[in-house]
C-alpha cells in the first residue's frame, strides 16, 4: 500500500504477496552462476495464493541507517549476494527513470534505506519453491514501492532462477536465452490462470524438513558430473517444451500428465546420475509415485500426475471430477492413524492453520492455477510496524 504522500510522512510501506510455481518441465543446472542463466528452458504452473504464498512488506525511510531483512521472523544477512543483486537492479531502474527526467521518479530518495520483512505460509527449503515465491515477492514489492517498471522477471531471476516464473500467473515458460548478459533469459506467460478451469493441484507434504542438499549446490554438482543432464538439456527439453505448451493450449490432460511425470522422473534420474548421487525422494515419495501409476492403470487413462521438485513433497495434478475420489484413495493408503499422519498433518496445517484435532478428517490441500504477484490493500496486514521493525518483535 502506498501511503499518502506528504512532507510529514517519514516511512512509506508497501505489502505484496506472490505465488509458488511448480515446474512441469524442470530447471536444473546453470551456465552462469552469477546471473543465474539456465542450461535449459522450463515451464511451470503458478499455484493459487489462497493456499500457498509469500508475503513481503518493504518500508523505506530517511531515518533508517541501513538496509535490513527479516525472513520468517528471523533477521538475515542483507549482504547475501543474491539479495544485493535484486536491490541493486531495482535501484538501477530508479536511476534510469531519473536520468530520463521522469517526473514520477522522484517520490523516494535513492539514499533512503529499506527494511524488508517476508513470510511464507508453507515450509521453507522443503522443495516447495519457497525461494521462487520469496524473491518474486521481494522484487515485485520493491518495484511498487519505488515506482519502477520493466522486465522484472530478469531481476527476480537473479535472486532465484525459478522466481522469474512466479512473476506471472497461470502457465509460464522461462526462456533460457542465448545472450551472455542474460537479457533474453526471461519469463513469459503461456496461458492465464483462467485458461484451464478444471485443472486442480493437490500438495502432499511428505516432510517439512529442510532438504539435505540445497538446489544451488546440487545443480552445480550435476552440471560438473552428470552426462544425463547434458543429454536432457540438449536433446530432450527443447522438444518437450513444445509438446507441453501444445498440451496446455489444447487442455490435453493425458499428454500434460504423462510429460509432467516423465520430466519429474528424468530430473530425479539426473540427480542419481550426479556424483556423488543426490537423493531428494524418500520412501513415502516413491509410494505416492506407485499409487498414481496404479490408479491410472485401473482406469486405463492418465487421470492424475505427480511431480517432485528438489525435495520429497508430491504435487499432484488432476482434473476437478477426479479430486474427491483420488483424495479418498490417498487417505486409504496413507491413513492418518498410521505412518501417513505426518503427510496429512503437514498438508492441512500449512494450508488451513487449524489444530491437529480439527484437521485429521480433512483432505490434502487443493489448489488451482492462480494469478501472479499482487498488492495487499489492508494496511493492518503489514508485516512491519510503524517503527519499521517486524510486528512480532518484542
Amino acid at each position: 500500500i502506498r501511503m499518502p504522500e506528504d512532507t510529514t510522512q517519514d516511512i512509506i510501506f508497501v505489502t505484496c504477496t506472490a505465488p509458488v510455481n511448480i515446474a512441469v518441465v524442470k530447471y536444473w543446472g546453470k551456465r552462469d552462476e552469477d546471473l543465474i542463466l539456465p542450461i535449459n528452458s522450463s515451464l511451470s504452473v503458478t499455484l493459487h495464493q489462497d493456499q500457498l504464498k509469500s508475503t513481503t512488506t518493504v518500508a523505506c525511510s530517511a531515518r533508517f541507517k541501513e538496509d535490513r531483512i527479516w525472513l520468517n521472523g528471523k533477521e538475515e544477512n542483507i549482504n547475501q549476494p543474491r539479495l544485493q543483486s535484486c536491490l541493486r537492479e531495482i535501484r538501477r531502474l530508479v536511476r534510469k527513470r531519473r536520468s530520463n527526467r521522469d517526473p514520477g521518479a522522484d517520490v523516494l530518495s535513492l539514499s533512503h534505506k529499506v527494511h524488508i520483512c517476508s513470510e511464507n505460509n508453507f515450509p521453507t527449503a522443503a522443495g516447495l519453491a519457497s525461494s521462487a515465491a520469496g524473491y518474486a515477492c521481494l522484487v515485485y514489492t520493491l518495484s511498487r514501492l519505488l515506482s519502477v517498471e520493466g522486465e522484472l522477471s530478469t531481476i527476480a531471476r537473479q535472486g532465484s532462477g525459478s522466481a522469474c516464473r512466479s512473476m506471472y500467473g497461470g502457465f509460464v515458460q522461462w526462456h533460457m536465452g542465448m545472450r551472455a548478459d542474460g537479457k533474453d533469459s526471461v519469463a513469459e506467460q503461456v496461458e492465464p490462470e483462467s485458461h484451464w478451469p478444471e485443472l486442480r493441484v493437490l500438495v502432499l507434504v511428505v516432510s517439512a524438513e529442510r532438504k539435505p542438499v540445497g538446489s544451488t549446490a546440487g545443480m552445480q554438482t550435476s552440471v560438473d558430473t552428470s552426462s544425463l543432464l547434458k543429454h536432457r538439456a540438449e536433446a530432450v527439453v527443447p522438444g518437450r517444451m513444445d509438446e507441453m505448451i501444445q498440451a496446455i493450449r489444447k487442455r490435453d490432460f493425458s499428454t500434460f500428465g504423462e510429460l509432467t511425470m516423465k520430466d519429474s522422473n528424468q530430473f530425479h534420474a539426473t540427480c542419481l546420475d550426479t556424483y556423488p548421487p543426490i537423493f531428494y525422494l524418500n520412501d513415502v515419495s516413491r509410494r505416492v509415485i506407485g499409487l498414481v501409476h496404479r490408479y491410472n492403470r485401473h482406469y486405463r487413462e492418465t487421470r492424475v500426475a505427480y511431480t517432485f521438485d528438489a525435495g520429497p513433497n508430491a504435487v499432484i495434478y488432476t482434473l476437478q471430477p477426479y479430486v474427491s475420489e483420488f483424495v479418498q484413495v490417498v487417505k486409504h493408503f496413507f491413513p492418518p492413524e498410521t505412518n501417513g499422519e505426518e503427510l496429512f498433518y503437514q498438508v492441512i496445517k500449512l494450508c488451513c492453520e487449524r489444530s491437529l484435532r480439527e484437521i485429521l478428517p480433512l483432505p490434502p490441500c487443493r489448489a488451482q492455477p492462480g494469478p501472479g504477484p499482487r498488492m495487499v490493500e489492508d494496511t493492518s496486514l503489514h508485516l512491519l510496524g510503524p517503527d519499521g521493525l517486524p510486528r512480532t518483535s518484542a
